[in-house]
């Protein structure tokens, strides 16, 4: 994808062009300033992004079919251009969720009619018989999914949208994404990431070799490896517990700052009934308990190190710490946790 601030004018045209064209449903005309829409997308600047992401996502459901996701993924670049995610996510995610349904329809005809291994979504030339199979409207869906992953995960990289979301959607979207990815045995794991970050969470951890134990709250954490490292910067790095403390370069590149840099572990992190909670694993692996989730920091048991970094680069990450639990309090905590089972 081209970038620059070299904005001519001729993106905004193609913007309006198509829209007119897909409002006046004249299949001709739209196929014309779709295409000016990629040749003029590199030669677009800010202002332009800010202007075309709303404009394109209102008309997302007066499209067909499968322009409607190669249309959601220039609005999911229009606002990592900087136009607006909240006005872009609301059409954006109900395109999202027609297609899972629409794939999950897809699951079934294909196992109905003979099973095999999926089509790959990606491939340029899909099976001569995928129609037949499935019928048109499960293979578009099955087809544009990663399509709607791109677009959904650039909205889903901000937290007003996220936030926006509500639990029983964002619940539904992930158990028919789950059933795709079991029914199919493809992955799609960027959104189903997306869609299980965190925001506002409150968290305990408990560091079990000192018996003291901290109030924390994380925001926008993709992974466990992130998370690992700003537990590492604020509670070692803060001066509170032993240990290996990440540099300034590791904590910002998991916080806002781009790339990643080398780390290494400074903790093995289990739950309260014994169990590792996996740094390839998400922070929503960590379990309630008494409505908040605990966590307990064991010694690592061997030297681990990896990128630290963002599993989703253009979402920004934090976690900070509210209070540090008293003797009583964290040693209470720690006496209802086992030891863990490795």
């Amino acid at each position: 994808m081209m970038l620059g601030n070299k904005g001519n004018g001729r993106f905004r045209g193609a913007v309006a062009g198509f829209e007119a064209a897909v409002r006046a449903q004249d299949a001709d005309r739209s196929l014309q300033h779709f295409q000016e829409l990629h040749r003029y997308f590199g030669q677009a600047d800010d202002q332009e992004f800010r202007e075309a992401g709303p404009r394109l996502a209102a008309i997302l459901d007066e499209m067909p079919a499968a322009p409607r996701a190669t249309v959601a993924v220039l609005v999911g670049a229009c606002v990592e251009r900087g136009a607006d995610p909240t006005a872009c996510a609301p059409q954006v995610l109900a395109g999202l969720a027609g297609a899972l349904e629409g794939a999950h329809g897809f699951c079934e005809r294909w196992a109905a009619t003979g099973g095999g291994d999926f089509p790959d979504p990606q491939a340029e030339e899909p099976p001569e018989d995928l129609l037949d199979r499935v019928g048109q409207d499960q293979a578009i869906a099955w087809l544009t999914l990663r399509h709607w992953e791109m677009a959904a995960v650039a909205m889903l990289n901000h937290a007003a949208v996220r936030t926006a979301l509500d639990a029983g959607t964002r619940a539904g979207l992930l158990q028919v994404l789950r059933s795709v990815e079991e029914a199919s045995g493809h992955d799609f794991k960027c959104l189903a990431y997306a869609l299980l970050v965190l925001d506002d969470e409150p968290l305990v951890v408990l560091h079990r070799p000192t018996g003291t134990g901290y109030a924390m709250r994380m925001t926008g954490i993709g992974d466990n490896f992130q998370l690992h490292t700003l537990l590492a910067d604020v509670l070692v790095g803060g001066g509170h517990l032993p240990g290996r403390a990440p540099s300034a370069e590791e904590a910002a590149v998991c916080r806002d700052q781009p790339g990643q840099v080398d780390t290494t572990g400074s903790f093995n992190l289990v739950t309260p009934s014994g169990d590792w909670v996996w740094n390839e694993g998400t922070p929503s692996d960590i379990p309630v308990v008494d409505g908040v989730r605990l966590l307990v920091l064991d010694p690592p048991p061997y030297e681990r190190s990896w990128p630290a970094g963002r599993f989703f680069p253009h979402m920004h990450g934090d976690l900070v710490l509210e209070r540090v639990l008293d003797e009583e309090e964290a040693g209470r905590l720690l006496a209802g946790c086992v030891a863990e089972d490795g």
